[in-house]
């Protein structure tokens, strides 16, 4: 990509109008939901950080965009992004693969429940359909996630939520500070909670 197009496209990216983008392109219809918060645009060089995998990975999850399955219950979360190069330029065909706790703060380790994979559009966008974790001992809410590009290292690292936050009763300004993996750098950009559904974004920028 010409340098001179990266002001555009980060002007164009720091837009509601983004948000509409990857929804479109991913084949979802959470369109109607609240307008989808801004986030924070791409900075060359700037590269997601990383995070512990934990001990719950679980390789070989089924290939899906919706996490909530049938039995899945919880404040529902719809989160989109993009996954960039550290040049700021959308790549196509990135594999995302996340897990998560459930509204209980529980994860399934018999089967795949709150675990999937799936790839970015030609746009570089993802979309996931699933919950909002809930907390459990020594860790606040939070979504592992591995990121890869064809070819290229894997990126693991976990997203987290701001402090203002609100489901299933917890603190989670009170959580956040005591969470010794929080990464304030891998928060969601979160938007109001309409009736039982939150969205947010996030765009990761991995090594290729």
């Amino acid at each position: 990509m010409p340098e001179q197009d990266v002001p555009s496209r980060r002007a164009f990216l720091a837009t509601g109008a983004a948000a509409v983008v990857a929804l479109t392109a991913a084949g979802t219809t959470t369109a109607r939901s609240a307008p989808l918060p801004l986030t924070p645009t791409c900075v060359d060089d700037d590269d997601t950080p990383s995070n512990i995998e934990g001990p719950y990975f679980k390789r070989d999850s089924p290939q899906r965009t919706n996490l909530r399955t049938p039995g899945v219950t919880g404040v529902v979360l719809s989160l989109t992004g993009f996954v960039y190069t550290m040049k700021c330029e959308p790549i196509p065909n990135v594999l995302l693969d996340f897990w998560q706790a459930d509204d209980r703060g529980v994860y399934d380790n018999r089967t795949y429940k709150m675990r999937g994979h799936q790839f970015t559009n030609a746009s570089g966008a993802y979309v996931l359909e699933t919950i909002i974790p809930k907390d459990y001992p020594g860790r606040t809410p939070h979504i592992h996630v591995k990121v890869q590009a064809r070819g290229g290292p894997v990126l693991t690292t976990q997203l987290f939520f701001p402090d203002t936050l609100r489901a299933y009763g917890m603190n989670v300004a009170w959580l956040n500070r005591r969470d010794a993996y929080l990464d304030r750098e891998c928060e969601v950009a979160l938007g109001p909670l309409v009736g039982n559904r939150y969205t947010a974004r996030f765009d990761f920028v991995i090594g290729t």
